[in-house]
């Protein structure tokens, strides 16, 4: 009999490596099409469900429960292998899928995307971790141009389902079409993933995890309260922020105590990983500035269908397929450094067409900027992630690849609260300039649904949509300077990766 030092292996299983990537891919699939399902119905939702005011909310609550779970997702992954976490994942994904599509309100809406994303914290990067698992390095850089051409797929699939569901069913099933998609990745990984993990005693770092959750908790809550319900300097603000603070230090003295802490400081110690991490976290916040503003600027501005809405953005995924595919052709051949670099230059390229986006400029006008931005991040991004991978051990690949995706995750919360925050800070201050105390921000949830938009007098659809146009307007700027910050840091990202 085995003591508890000894280490007693499960019985191999022998992984289909075509079936597990095929699974990975349909994970992917339902990842990506969430996302482009629900910026496309958000403006409809809205006009259902009103709360306009709450907009941001939706992401965000979505984000911020992916953005904390990530590093633990990560960690357990390293601990107990990548099947049971990745499953755990997906059925808690699930779960919130079919709790959404009967939401009564925003605030139950809000509440059931939390659910939802506490469970999408496991399905990106441990399927990326998988990836990482069962190919080499070089493979790696191609399966990644496979993955990738699921987000164009979506891209095309995702609007158009949405806008149908929307159009000609219920707005609910944008959510539902989660559960097939969800359980038959579930099941590949299970069935066809072999994994050999260690049984031990783990020490796992519980006290770290409540601390990350509460820290990076508090200070989503700032960016998206803060400006708009509560002043900046008002109590709530301030306790946050030191909350915040507070419950950084001690995580990172935790992590520096503990034998197996949730996030080992370390990885961050490497340039690469640091640059990519931080670059990862700037550009998210442009992927969120397009992917939840540019709809609502399509319809609300625009006056176009869900379909026009869905279809300008599917050109940022089609620009990220074709990248990421040449990147990982590319990247060995020409280095690393380059193939980024030249990635966040187009990534700028295409965010400088979204502070001058006009009316008279059409929705095309902001296709191709979505679709620049679409190849600079196909780019950047797939060299940040084999260039990650290839950095560390086995036993650090989950917590390495978990905190890139942490950090997107982390900087589309910020993006989408942050963005969201400006929004209604600027809407407010236009309608206030022009009607008094007369109408607020939740007038736009009129100015969404085209049935009850057609009820109002021309002058006040005109005042509103003036309004909309210019508080998105500001938007469109963060999101821009987020894409400089972007580029400066990947300037800095190191010459040539080195063999893990």
């Amino acid at each position: 009999m085995l003591n508890n030092e000894e280490v007693q292996l499960r019985k191999p299983i022998k992984t289909n490596r075509t079936i597990v990537l095929v699974s990975i891919m349909l994970a992917m699939f339902m990842a990506a099409i969430e996302g482009t399902i629900v910026a496309t119905a958000i403006p409809s939702i809205v006009g259902d469900l009103g709360g306009f005011s709450l907009f941001s909310w939706v992401f965000s609550s979505f984000l911020l429960a992916q953005a904390v779970t990530i590093p633990i997702y990560g960690k357990f992954a390293d601990l107990f292998g990548r099947k049971p976490v990745f499953t755990f994942g997906v059925v808690v994904f699930l779960c919130g899928s079919v709790l959404c599509g009967f939401a009564q309100s925003m605030n139950m809406l809000i509440l059931f995307r939390l659910i939802q994303g506490i469970g999408a914290g496991a399905v990106q990067p441990i399927a990326t971790t998988i990836v990482g698992d069962i190919f080499s390095m070089t493979e790696r850089a191609r399966i990644q141009g496979y993955i990738s051409s699921v987000w164009g797929v979506s891209s095309i699939i995702g609007p158009a389902l949405g806008a149908f569901f929307v159009q000609y069913v219920r707005w609910a099933w944008i959510f539902w079409v989660n559960v097939p998609i969800g359980a038959l990745a579930m099941a590949g990984i299970l069935l066809f993933l072999g994994e050999t993990v260690h049984k031990q005693e783990h020490e796992i770092d519980y006290i770290g995890s409540a601390l990350i959750f509460i820290s990076i908790s508090a200070l989503m809550v700032v960016f998206i309260q803060a400006g708009t319900v509560w002043a900046w300097s008002s109590t709530p603000v301030l306790l946050l922020i030191v909350v915040f603070i507070v419950g950084t230090y001690l995580f990172i003295m935790q992590e520096k105590r503990v034998a197996e802490p949730i996030m080992p400081l370390e990885i961050w110690q490497d340039p690469l990983i640091t640059v990519a991490n931080l670059a990862t976290l700037t550009t998210g916040v442009v992927l969120i500035g397009v992917s939840s503003f540019l709809p609502t600027y399509i319809q609300g501005v625009m006056e176009k269908s869900p379909i026009v809405a869905g279809f300008t953005l599917s050109f940022m995924s089609m620009g990220w397929v074709i990248a990421s595919t040449l990147a990982g052709k590319t990247m060995f051949k020409y280095g690393f450094r380059r193939i980024a670099v030249i990635g966040g230059l187009w990534i700028l390229i295409g965010s400088a067409f979204f502070p001058t986006i006009r009316l008279e400029r059409g929705w095309l006008w902001a296709g191709v900027g979505s679709l620049f931005i679409g190849f600079g991040m196909g780019l950047a991004r797939t060299v940040f992630i084999v260039g990650i991978q290839n950095r560390v051990e086995w036993k650090m690949r989950g917590v390495a690849t978990a905190s890139n995706m942490f950090m997107n995750i982390l900087g589309n919360a910020m993006g989408a609260a942050i963005l969201g925050g400006i929004l209604n800070i600027k809407l407010t201050s236009y309608l206030r300039g022009v009607s008094g105390e007369t109408l607020n921000v939740d007038v736009i949830n009129v100015l969404l649904d085209p049935v009850k938009r057609g009820t109002l007098p021309q002058e006040v659809v005109k005042i509103m949509t003036s309004g909309l146009a210019t508080s998105l307007q500001y938007v469109f700027l963060g999101l821009f300077i987020s894409a400089i910050l972007s580029f400066i840091l990947i300037l800095f990202y190191p010459s040539g990766p080195r063999d893990a």
